[in-house]
């Protein structure tokens, strides 16, 4: 069904600003792909806060122009969605390469994180980036490890003393 102009407009206006909030966007060839397993697709990215979109490429190309998402222009072409991330640089890459491993017919084209071009063959490198809350974790248990070992190496001390004065003690009760 042929959009008339005005619904282009809309289109484009839609994209372009899902483009100038999102931090990552990634673009894949669809082809080949069933209803259900498009349909399974948009649940999983739905679940990770992933928009996926369905665009013609000229329209795609006029959307993300003058956007951080402008890096990914070159690689539209053919039968594409598009998925873009507004909150985690990694959820697009993480959402097509668990697609990916039962969906084989799912190909990556390129991603782009912060305005720069990814090839698809670093998808896997961008997919094991760590969340947000997984990244604040991480460093919250690296700050707190030198209070740790702190707070063990001080507790070592007494209980150390307590030991020996016990074994004393011990040794003093045999001789008697």
């Amino acid at each position: 069904m042929a959009l008339n102009f005005e619904e282009k407009k809309a289109v484009v206006k839609q994209v372009s600003e899902l483009a100038s909030k999102s931090i990552s966007v990634g673009v894949a060839q669809y082809s080949g792909l069933s209803v259900v397993q498009m349909n399974n697709l948009r649940e999983s990215a739905s679940n990770a806060n992933v928009h996926l979109q369905v665009i013609k490429n000229t329209l795609a190309k006029i959307a993300v122009d003058k956007t951080d998402c402008e890096c990914i222009s070159p690689i539209l072409s053919g039968q594409v969605i598009l998925g873009f991330s507004a909150e985690d640089p990694g959820a697009v890459a993480r959402v097509f390469s668990n697609f990916i491993k039962n969906n084989e017919a799912l190909v990556v084209k390129g991603l782009g994180v912060s305005g720069s071009f990814v090839e698809a063959e670093k998808l896997k490198s961008i997919a094991d980036l760590p969340t947000k809350d997984q990244a604040i974790s991480i460093l919250m248990s690296l700050m707190l490890a030198p209070v740790s070992n702190l707070t063990r190496t001080l507790n070592a001390v007494p209980t150390k003393l307590t030991r020996t004065l016990a074994a004393v003690r011990d040794q003093k009760q045999s001789l008697n």
